[in-house]
């Protein structure tokens, strides 16, 4: 692909600026581990919002979501219940508070929150970490993979997809490591920005290009329906045959099964609270846990555009792509629908915009991935058992160093990878097999100790990484309850196997972070010393803002979609959804919260 010197410069002017950026804060960001991995807990949480929301915003999710609205038409709009996207609000409502009360550095330090310090704390501490290394490297490979086939194709220069990768997440190592979490804060916003304008642009494109009447002849019947039965039943046979076979394979056919279990696993993993990624680290670094709530909240909102670039992506791809989809056979390839579209559908000027802003989002995900790993390796293995004396500068050194090392990795492992929807799967539902149970435990049951903690998280990782070795053909989402099942087990059978915590430690975790659950004994104990806490807690409250939390979310994901498809009437009942839905949670949610 020729690129005009516009769009070249542009995207050489941002590279330049994310860089000098690093540079410029380099100082600030090494006045100390807080400072390198939370930013000092002082930036403001909308900053802290927009950021998370932009690390969303990456290439690989953005080609997959394309992928699924281009197969399952709406109803591929609850497919990322998968990750699931709902856990946001899980975490807004009442997760995010109680995570960020504890007041450490990374989940695993927070584990000393729970468990005290004995033996049984200290491996649930390691095993942590070991979850949070791996998560950290596959999501790594992840975005390898996405950002080397688009850039291959949108960039002039003739590369293998490899190569592009290894170049790209070479730059963006630079200033990740010079600037730490402040670096990956303020490039987060500037990409945010890029991504908004980008987003706007490509769906006034397709509004101007496509009308109603074009959309309904290169789409099957139910496409534009939310409504399914116990099959799917949408047939692509007269359009694109093997569309079909896509969705066999996917193991989507039974749709209504499929949606049981994502919304089976998407409960259970958003009730065990963030994993320990970026997500995590951006609820711990907030200011208070009131602003950790508000940070939550604000990512779904900020998400709103990246739909307005999906569905743009989506139309101009079945309107004017669906033929060389269709001459591909069986061997289509959805993932050549973004570069496609941006290569022949964007002016000069906005190409290189596009293509910047589309850079900025791999690098918002890959910074916010490598500095949360980062953190886990200085924090709790250099900083713990290496070296617990380490000056100021010797930390800063290991991070830097650390990070290079998730690099390598990442990039070592990536290159092998083939499948961005199978390396995705095996993240979202073999993993979050193994970190479900154990994780819902630790808030919810009194009697979980170290030793269950870490027996059911070592079962469901090593469950998650054994499964697709011993059963290569099954689909990680049927895994899930296996994985989950045999880490359930362990971690009630360690606990009650072994002695129980200590109880003073069990007394202060429960009235500084107030969970709801089966606390009794402790409870108890705690309502003699202070009773005053008591009143916030709330399951039903909190379950009930919930629900209502995700039916609000999916209307940010409905309006723009039904906007750039120009179904007005249906946007406008989405739009009065979204209106109520928000009324209803400042009255129950926003109102209720202790600035704590």
């Amino acid at each position: 692909m020729n690129l005009h010197a516009i769009d070249i410069g542009i995207i050489i002017g941002y590279l330049v600026i994310v860089i000098v950026i690093g540079v410029l804060i380099r100082k600030k960001a090494s006045e100390g581990i807080t400072s390198y991995f939370l930013g000092g807990r002082n930036m403001p949480w909308y900053l802290l919002g927009l950021s998370n929301a932009s690390s969303m915003f990456d290439i690989t999710g953005t080609m997959w979501l394309v992928t699924i609205l281009f197969v399952y038409g709406f109803k591929g709009t609850l497919l990322p219940w998968l990750w699931p996207t709902f856990n946001q609000i899980f975490l807004m409502i009442y997760l995010s508070r109680w995570i960020r009360r504890s007041n450490v550095l990374t989940g695993a330090e927070w584990i000393g929150t729970r468990f005290g310090t004995g033996r049984g704390a200290e491996l649930s501490r390691l095993i942590v970490t070991l979850f949070a290394i791996i998560s950290v490297t596959g999501f790594l490979i992840y975005s390898f993979q996405g950002v080397g086939r688009f850039f291959s194709v949108v960039l002039p220069w003739g590369f293998s997809h490899n190569t592009y990768a290894i170049m790209i997440m070479s730059v963006t190592t630079i200033y990740v490591i010079l600037g730490g979490m402040y670096s990956v804060v303020l490039t987060d916003f500037i990409q945010f920005l890029i991504m908004a304008v980008v987003s706007i642009a490509l769906a006034v494109i397709a509004m101007n290009k496509i009308s109603p009447e074009m959309l309904n002849a290169v789409i099957p019947e139910g496409w534009t329906s939310l409504a399914f039965g116990w099959r799917l039943n949408m047939d692509w046979g007269n359009l694109i045959p093997a569309v079909n076979g896509k969705i066999a394979s996917d193991g989507y056919s039974l749709f209504t099964f499929v949606m049981m279990m994502i919304i089976f696993k998407g409960i259970l993993n958003s009730m065990a609270g963030t994993a320990p990624n970026y997500d995590m680290q951006r609820v711990l670094a907030a200011k208070s846990p009131r602003e950790a709530a508000l940070m939550s909240g604000l990512v779904s909102v900020a998400l709103f555009p990246r739909w307005l670039m999906i569905t743009g992506l989506t139309l101009l791809g079945l309107v004017f792509f669906s033929g060389e989809l269709r001459d591909m056979g069986t061997a289509l390839d959805f993932e050549k629908i973004m570069p496609y579209v941006i290569t022949n559908y964007v002016p000069v000027g906005i190409m290189g915009l596009a293509i910047a802003g589309l850079l900025a989002a791999f690098m918002s995900t890959f910074d916010s991935t490598v500095n949360s790993g980062a953190a886990y390796i200085v924090n709790d293995i250099y900083k713990r058992y290496i070296n617990p004396d380490a000056d100021n500068k010797s930390i800063i050194r290991m991070s830097y160093i650390a990070s290079i090392v998730i690099v390598i990795v990442g990039v070592t492992f990536g290159a092998y990878a083939t499948s961005i929807h199978s390396i995705m799967q095996w993240l979202v539902s073999g993993l979050g097999g193994g970190f479900a149970m154990p994780n819902i435990l630790k808030w919810h049951w009194w009697r979980l100790n170290g030793y269950g903690y870490f027996w059911g998280m070592l079962f469901g990782i090593v469950s998650a990484l054994v499964c697709p070795v011993l059963f290569p053909g099954m689909d990680p989402l049927y895994a899930f309850p296996y994985i989950m099942g045999a880490s359930a087990v362990a971690s009630v059978a360690g606990s009650l196997l072994t002695e129980k915590d200590n109880e003073e430690v069990l007394i202060r975790f429960y009235t500084t972070v107030r969970p709801w659950g089966f606390w009794g004994p402790i409870r108890e104990k705690a309502m003699k010393i202070d009773s005053s806490f008591a009143s916030e807690i709330s399951a039903g409250r909190d379950l009930l803002n919930v629900l209502v939390g995700i039916i609000w979310q999916m209307t940010f994901v409905f309006v723009p979609i039904l906007l750039v498809m120009k179904s007005f009437k249906w946007m406008i009942i989405a739009i009065i959804v979204m209106i109520v839905t928000s009324i209803f949670l400042k009255k129950n949610w926003y109102e209720r919260l202790n600035n704590d």
